[in-house]
């Protein structure tokens, strides 16, 4: 079974997830943005072994901390989106902007696209691309676990900015509907940033989404 922790990480309090199969304890680190000595911690506390660095989009706060991850532990980097390009070329630059420690940027092992599949420990989840806040951004959805690791596109009560280069609002929202709302009212969604929620519930009550 697939098992995962959310961990906050960064002054942007982004949640990094560190998913992992109980059975194997192989483990991926689904958008490592910094504090990379804390997630090694928390991943030798669990007992899981780090093989897999799975990437919803590259702004900073979310791939900060890829590629030093990455030459520590010599694992691969998965995703995002080849449109998301332009973001990890700008690393260096989006970290000097916020103060985040040197930021290097990284080519990906593996690019995604919608449709796509990623395995952990023999399980699988599913690859949606689903862009507005970033051209390249993807989503990971367990249905073993019902669960969906969405990044910016979705938070319990508001949606991902779009007033960043290359984000479109209308794209947001298409994404939303067609890419994340077939996936279930009952999953849950681990957004980039604050608590759980689950697609159902921003149906009804989320001002941004209700009705779409």
């Amino acid at each position: 079974m697939l098992h995962y922790k959310t961990i906050p990480v960064t002054p942007f309090q982004q949640n990094c997830s560190l998913l992992w199969c109980d059975e194997t304890h192989d483990g991926a680190v689904i958008d490592p943005g910094g504090e990379i000595d804390r997630l090694l911690a928390e991943a030798e506390r669990l007992g899981v072994t780090i093989e897999q660095i799975w990437l919803t989009h590259a702004h900073i706060d979310h791939a900060g901390g890829t590629s030093e991850l990455a030459k520590r532990l010599e694992v691969p980097i998965i995703g995002p989106h080849p449109g998301d390009q332009f973001w990890i070329d700008a690393l260096a630059e989006q970290g000097q902007m916020f103060g985040f420690p040197r930021v290097d940027p990284f080519t990906p092992t593996r690019w995604l696209a919608d449709g796509d599949t990623v395995e952990l420990g023999g399980h699988v989840l599913n690859v949606r691309h689903c862009p507005g806040h970033t051209p390249g951004h993807v989503v990971f959805h367990s249905p073993e676990l019902k669960r969906a690791f969405v990044g910016d596109v979705l938070f319990a009560g508001s949606i991902g900015r779009t007033d960043f280069p290359q984000g479109d609002h209308q794209t947001l929202i298409n994404s939303i509907r067609q890419r994340l709302w077939p996936m279930g009212d009952d999953t849950v969604f681990i957004p980039g940033h604050g608590p759980e929620s689950t697609f159902g519930r921003e149906r009804k009550m989320n001002p941004y989404v209700r009705g779409v």
